[in-house]
Protein backbone atom coordinates (compact mmCIF):
# COMPACT_ATOMS: atom_id res chain seq x y z
CA UNK A 1 0.00 0.00 0.00
CA UNK A 2 1.72 3.36 -1.13
CA UNK A 3 1.42 6.24 1.11
CA UNK A 4 -1.15 9.00 0.20
CA UNK A 5 -1.66 12.59 1.14
CA UNK A 6 -5.00 11.87 2.77
CA UNK A 7 -3.57 9.28 5.25
CA UNK A 8 -3.26 10.55 9.09
CA UNK A 9 0.21 11.74 10.31
CA UNK A 10 -0.12 9.41 13.32
CA UNK A 11 -0.94 6.37 10.96
CA UNK A 12 1.70 6.85 8.83
CA UNK A 13 3.99 6.73 11.90
CA UNK A 14 2.53 3.65 13.99
CA UNK A 15 2.54 1.53 10.79
CA UNK A 16 6.05 2.72 9.13
CA UNK A 17 7.91 3.84 12.23
CA UNK A 18 10.86 4.81 9.76
CA UNK A 19 8.83 7.40 8.10
CA UNK A 20 9.40 9.45 11.49
CA UNK A 21 12.93 10.66 9.91
CA UNK A 22 11.47 12.14 6.93
CA UNK A 23 8.66 14.13 8.72
CA UNK A 24 11.08 15.74 10.66
CA UNK A 25 13.75 16.25 8.25
CA UNK A 26 10.97 18.18 6.05
CA UNK A 27 10.32 20.53 8.83
CA UNK A 28 7.33 18.61 10.79
CA UNK A 29 8.75 18.15 14.17
CA UNK A 30 5.37 18.19 16.22
CA UNK A 31 4.88 14.29 15.61
CA UNK A 32 3.73 14.46 19.40
CA UNK A 33 1.11 17.74 19.43
CA UNK A 34 -2.22 17.14 19.81
CA UNK A 35 -3.12 18.49 15.55
CA UNK A 36 -0.69 15.54 14.21
CA UNK A 37 -3.45 13.38 16.36
CA UNK A 38 -6.14 14.75 13.47
CA UNK A 39 -4.22 16.19 10.60
CA UNK A 40 -3.70 14.12 7.51
CA UNK A 41 -0.35 14.72 5.59
CA UNK A 42 -1.84 17.08 3.18
CA UNK A 43 -2.82 19.56 6.02
CA UNK A 44 0.30 18.98 8.35
CA UNK A 45 2.54 19.92 5.29
CA UNK A 46 0.35 22.75 4.28
CA UNK A 47 0.52 24.23 7.71
CA UNK A 48 4.34 24.19 7.39
CA UNK A 49 4.70 24.87 4.13
CA UNK A 50 6.34 21.65 2.78
CA UNK A 51 5.81 20.67 -0.58
CA UNK A 52 3.50 17.77 -1.00
CA UNK A 53 4.74 15.71 -3.90
CA UNK A 54 8.44 15.46 -2.50
CA UNK A 55 7.08 14.61 1.02
CA UNK A 56 4.52 11.78 -0.03
CA UNK A 57 7.83 10.94 -2.51
CA UNK A 58 10.11 10.35 0.25
CA UNK A 59 7.59 8.56 3.00
CA UNK A 60 6.62 5.76 0.30
CA UNK A 61 10.86 5.62 -0.59
CA UNK A 62 11.32 4.99 3.24
CA UNK A 63 8.02 2.66 3.67
CA UNK A 64 8.50 0.43 0.86
CA UNK A 65 12.06 -0.32 2.89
Amino acid sequence: MNITKEMGIMDVVQKYPDTVDVFMNAGMGCLGCAAARFENIEQGAGAHGIDIDSLIAELNKVAAK
